[in-house]
């Protein structure tokens, strides 16, 4: 099933180009690591894919996110990017 506009199941970060390279590298472990941290806070909602458009990361997710599995998820991609931080724009 395909959906002409964004589903409330994705989080879209802004990010510029050069980290969106860094931060693909590892989408894998970045997965199982934002399925732990939303584990961790009792969350029912997990990411299944991470894909990448030009200046952005699209995480697609199982549920509609709540603010408190933003804010988490946002920490933790910030903190995973710790030298280019301030190039990471909220979700």
């Amino acid at each position: 099933m395909t959906t002409k506009k964004p589903s409330r199941k994705q989080i879209i970060v802004p990010m510029n180009k050069e980290v969106v390279n860094i931060f693909i590298k590892d989408t894998n472990s970045h997965i199982s690591n934002i399925n732990c941290v939303l584990k961790s806070i009792k969350s029912n909602t997990l990411a299944d894919f991470i894909c990448v458009d030009d200046k952005e990361v699209i995480i697609s997710t199982n549920n509609v996110v709540s603010l408190s599995d933003l804010q988490k998820i946002e920490k933790y991609i910030k903190n995973s990017l710790l030298n280019d931080r301030d190039q990471v724009s909220s979700p």
